[in-house]
């Protein structure tokens, strides 16, 4: 089924990537999962192959088939797919972009190499040449990955804002700038370029006061588990409804809890143990040097869902 051109906005969960006890992955699980969530009226698009999937942890040949399985799913709801691009290579960067426009995707999310947390930031040109690469194999609309200030990885606004000028398929930038005075000033400049670029929030530990800054929408691991109630928050943000919204967030608020403490690296551990724990998924596999977590949390979880009003009869079922 063909669809529109995509144009980043609305929800876009990132999904999960399931494991079986061996570490291989579960692609019977996989699909499940991402039925799951194309099932949700609202969700706009699916990201694959991100954080949230633990791409640093597959392989080339994992991610492509990633690909194959997620357009075989997702055309059954006319849910466009995301394709990640993680890799320290930009040769590699351009081949992996062409790959997945070949397969069918319908945009790419862009990460910037992880070396380049040594000071890309004083050497624009890096970046600038690691997006020519991937936008000279390949004509897909890209979201451009906005890491934290802290992790040494961000881009700077002027080479952000030059990027998007230099390359037109650049048509989102996925912010997690960490710092809600620079969010609204790139929000803003983003939207008053000559050929606008939208901005998808994964601000998900304060997600209501992200999207009330005027973002296009969000794209978060997190809506791997709670897609219907960011579809919901997002709607009444949208509609302008406070009062709605501020409801919506303190369902979600006990989920931030359960995702987002310390230490960060785990949420996405958390992400599947709360799946398992709504009957969603058989079991929370993750591959090393990530960890399963404790008893002890994965009980404060259990608790942080009551307080979310989430059970397995209502997750997905949220009336929006």
């Amino acid at each position: 089924m063909s669809m529109p051109a995509f144009d980043p906005k609305g929800v876009i969960p990132a999904c999960l990537m399931p494991f079986d006890e061996d570490h291989a992955v579960d692609e019977q699980a996989y699909r499940r999962h991402l039925n799951d969530i194309a099932s949700v009226d609202g969700v706009a698009a699916i990201a694959i192959n991100g954080h949230a999937a633990e791409v640093h942890a597959l392989t080339l040949d994992e991610q492509h088939r990633a690909i194959a399985v997620t357009l075989e799913e997702l055309e059954k709801y006319s849910v466009p797919a995301v394709v990640g691009i993680y890799t320290n290579s930009s040769l590699e960067a351009g081949r992996m972009a062409e790959r997945a426009q070949q397969e069918g995707a319908h945009g790419l999310l862009v990460f910037p190499p992880d070396f380049m947390s040594l000071g890309g930031h004083l050497r624009p040109e890096m970046a600038t040449e690691h997006l020519r690469h991937i936008t000279g194999a390949s004509d897909l609309p890209v979201i451009l990955f906005q890491y934290p200030l802290v992790s040494g990885l961000s881009y700077p606004l002027s080479t952000l804002i030059d990027l998007c000028v230099r390359f037109p398929s650049i048509r989102g930038v996925k912010d997690q700038i960490g710092d809600g005075n620079l969010h609204e000033r790139q929000i803003r400049e983003l939207r008053n370029l000559d050929r606008p670029v939208r901005t998808l929030t994964t601000h998900s530990a304060w997600l209501l006061g992200s999207l009330a800054l005027g973002c296009d929408g969000l794209l978060s691991g997190a809506g791997s588990v709670i897609p219907d109630l960011q579809v919901a928050l997002f709607r009444a943000v949208q509609a302008g409804d406070l009062k709605k919204a501020q409801a919506i967030n303190d369902r979600i608020y006990p989920m931030v809890r359960a995702f987002y403490d310390a230490p960060l690296l785990d949420m996405h551990n958390r992400m599947k143990e709360t799946l398992v724990l709504l009957g969603r998924l058989d079991r929370a596999v993750v591959r090393p040097p990530l960890m399963k977590p404790r008893n002890e949390e994965i009980a404060k979880i259990r608790k942080l869902l009551v307080d979310a009003g989430i059970t397995a009869n209502s997750v997905y079922g949220y009336a929006a």
